[in-house]
């Protein structure tokens, strides 16, 4: 898992010694590593260049995982009807550690964003998908979170010091829905709601993302805010139900 996870994103290609850099393995460890995950078809060597790169069959864990995940099961109608109301796009995320991860993604026909695909990492502590799911955390938890987290200004307007985000929590549990605007990309704009267990912990979220062109805060933040919180609403009690 060392050898794979060392396939970052950073570069498609990395040599027996790069791999060996980045896990802290020996040449010799590595080479074996190596062989044995080409054997099994997971990594790929080019015959010329010598170098590694992860295999297409990596992609089955993600099939397996989206196919027998409950939540993505229950969830996915509601966000394909979510996505058709408002023709912009809708997402699934789940909590990993300090980050949120997109599990089900419904892109908007009207702007394209390539940064974000199922899969794709951020923070929790500045997204509002990841806010919404922290609100529904006890105190003790968020500062746990915090703690982990690398609290940094990705933009100019990203939230980042622990006591406003805690301040922000606070806000977050009375209102009952999340909202960022250009906290991690520029011109991004996110409202978001939790889908919580029986016990009211948040176990994912909904949210819909808007380019900053097309918002408009007196139309869109109310009317959105009403359709996370429904739609988590209903994935949720439909889980419970289940």
């Amino acid at each position: 898992m060392k050898v794979l996870t060392a396939f970052d994103g950073s570069k498609r290609h990395l040599s027996l010694s790069e791999i060996a850099a980045l896990t802290g393995l020996d040449l010799s460890a590595t080479q074996r590593l190596t062989f044995t995950l080409v054997a099994l078809g997971y990594l790929e060597k080019d015959p010329q260049s010598r170098q590694y790169e992860l295999s297409p069959k990596l992609l089955d864990f993600t099939y397996h995982y989206l196919t027998s995940n409950e939540l993505v099961s229950r969830a996915t109608p509601y966000l394909q009807q979510l996505g058709a109301e408002t023709e912009e796009a809708t997402n699934l995320t789940v909590l990993d550690g300090t980050d949120i991860v997109f599990v089900f993604r419904i892109p908007s026909r009207k702007v394209f964003n390539a940064h974000v695909i199922t899969g794709s990492r951020l923070p929790a502590y500045c997204t509002a998908p990841g806010l919404a799911m922290l609100s529904t955390f006890s105190d003790g938890e968020v500062d746990d979170i915090l703690g982990r987290s690398n609290l940094v200004a990705y933009t100019p307007f990203t939230v980042h010091d622990p006591q406003r985000i805690k301040e922000r929590i606070a806000q977050i549990r009375v209102r009952g829905y999340a909202h960022a605007e250009e906290e991690y990309f520029v011109s991004d704009i996110s409202t978001a709601a939790a889908i919580v267990n029986a016990r009211g912990r948040g176990i994912g979220a909904v949210n819909i993302a808007v380019s900053k062109p097309r918002w408009d805060a007196a139309r869109d933040e109310r009317r959105f805010a009403d359709l996370v919180v429904s739609t988590a609403s209903a994935i949720s009690t439909a889980r419970r139900s289940g």
